[in-house]
């Protein structure tokens, strides 16, 4: 299923398969070629240990249940079910004060943070939902197509007009823990905001940094889901409904070039296969696919001026996957409080700051800062009946560790660092360990394509996102001087999560690309 009218999409990470899901819905022949046996990229599960379900990547969804993806292609008739994670969040107690739990409900959380922080925290909180709901709403509304100028001025127009929206732009641009400190008074609240921003990678130090904490403020609309059966239930949907539309998808081969052929492309497999195309969606790491570009013969050059520019990071984090006989119980709070959303496993932003710098120096944190998550209480369905299990995602961990040490040296004693981090919050829930599986940013760069171990691809700081991700060159999610070549991924806008707001850009813009060829190509009367 190749040659004219064809595109041959590359990886099938979530992205990916939302681009050949709306090609194939719109009558293109669609081929999803994937070196791994394992479809969906890092939006996959597997049996890790046995009778569990275990993500590989990914567990909470929170993008792509604001984008109407899931609405669009119909996914719940192919199997997708979600969980709403509600509570959505969780802070345990510090020893002296009760735990923060943070609700869908706007007016539960803030009888929470009065009694844990304080009334003024909690009158603070109301307004902060209330102001950061909506922008972050526009920020979604901007994220859910290319990063045109155009299009960014609509999503944001009217939001706020004082000062010529000055005074707005300058608080989109500030940091996030500026945006607390204006906010809160309470540490332990300040730090629990500040983890869940700090989720999309970059410290909350850094400039530009305000709207990944103010994003949780659109958590009380519609909080992080759960899919049953685990994340790469989306990939599963996604891929039967590409089927049920014809689309093709080959796992176990890796691609090896991407080259042009005539008008064309020629997409060449590890086994020796070439398959002829007239489009292509690239939808691997930025650098995999200028990869197969360079050994596709495209200007070398050219290659290594965007290679030298785009900036992996020192890497962001890695994961403990747990196996458990019950679940971590926290003092003065009940499992239903604390066991169905994400658990905030901090109480001070200088842990995350000095973590922080350590991974930028190449040293493992002095003390792990680590969100936990234990969605078979929510969905009982990942785990062996009087079994639980948990995830246990640590920033920030260096891909490279100083000294050259081999990460495969430290990744136990991390581990267990790690898992001890829980015990202090919830003593006697290391006893309660059975079994463990152990990712570290090298892991997940071997097993997923994740290079130097960053989940998002490349770092999301100001620089690289919007109109600048990966490049400004290739922020259109073409490549120059490669018609019929298109972008896909973490990689480009609006970066990492799970959105798939890239891939239905990705097949729009290849669909509109199609329309105005042929038009040009009709001949006149």
């Amino acid at each position: 299923m190749t040659g004219a009218g064809t595109t041959v999409v590359v990886g099938s990470g979530h992205n990916a398969l939302v681009a050949a899901c709306y090609l194939a819905r719109a009558g293109r022949r669609v081929l999803v070629l994937e070196r791994d046996e394992v479809p969906g990229g890092a939006v996959s599960t597997v049996e890790r240990f046995p009778g569990h379900r275990v993500d590989r990547g990914s567990s909470a969804h929170i993008m792509i249940r604001h984008t109407g993806i899931i609405e669009e292609l119909e996914l719940a008739r192919f199997g997708l079910a979600y969980l709403d994670c509600d509570p959505w969040g969780f802070t345990p107690s510090d020893g002296v004060r009760p735990p923060i739990v943070f609700h869908r409900d706007p007016d539960a959380t803030c009888a929470s943070i009065a009694t844990a922080c304080g009334n003024r925290d909690a009158d603070a909180y109301r307004r902060f939902v209330a102001e950061w709901g909506a922008r972050s709403a526009r920020v979604m509304r901007a994220f859910g197509g290319p990063p045109t100028p155009g299009r960014l001025l609509r999503s944001f127009w009217g939001l706020d007009a004082r000062d010529g929206g000055s005074a707005l732009s300058r608080e989109f641009l500030q940091s996030g823990d500026a945006l607390l400190d204006q906010w809160f008074d309470d540490e332990r609240l300040k730090a629990s905001l500040a983890w869940f921003g700090a989720q999309s990678g970059p410290p909350m130090s850094e400039p530009g940094s305000a709207p990944m904490a103010g994003f949780a403020a659109l958590m009380h609309t519609l909080p992080p889901g759960r899919a049953v059966g685990g994340s790469g239930a989306l990939s599963a949907a996604l891929i039967a409904r590409l089927r049920s539309d014809g689309g093709e998808l080959r796992t176990g081969d890796a691609v090896t070039a991407i080259g042009r052929r005539g008008d064309g492309w020629l997409v060449r497999t590890a086994a020796g296969r070439v398959f002829p195309a007239d489009t292509v969606i690239a939808g691997a790491h930025i650098l995999t696919t200028l990869d197969l570009l360079r050994e596709g013969g495209f200007d070398q050059g050219t290659l290594d001026g965007w290679q030298r520019r785009i900036r992996v990071g020192p890497g962001i984090g890695m994961v403990v996957r747990l196996a458990t006989d019950r679940l971590p119980e926290y003092p003065g709070a009940t499992t239903a409080e604390s066991a169905r959303g994400l658990q905030f496993l901090v109480a001070d932003r200088r842990q995350l700051r000095l973590a922080h710098g350590a991974a930028l120096a190449g040293e493992l944190p002095p003390r792990p800062v680590v969100l936990a998550m234990s969605f078979s209480a929510l969905d009982p369905s990942i785990a062996p009946p009087g079994e639980h299990q948990l995830s246990l995602w640590a920033q920030w961990h260096p891909y490279a560790l100083s000294g050259g040490r081999d990460w495969a040296a430290h990744a136990d004693a991390e581990a267990d660092r790690i898992v001890a981090e829980v015990d202090r919050y919830a003593p006697g829930f290391a006893s309660s360990v059975g079994q463990r599986f152990v990712q570290t940013p090298v892991d997940l760069e071997r097993e997923m394509g994740l290079r130097g171990g960053n989940v998002m691809h490349v770092e999301m700081s100001l620089d690289q996102m919007m109109l600048w991700r990966p490049l400004p060159e290739l922020s259109g999610q073409r490549v120059p001087g490669a018609p019929g070549l298109y972008l896909t991924g973490a990689s480009t806008h609006p970066g990492g999560g799970v959105s798939g707001a890239s891939g239905r850009s990705a097949a729009r813009l290849l669909l509109a690309d199609r329309r105005t060829r042929r038009f040009a190509l009709r001949p006149r009367r």
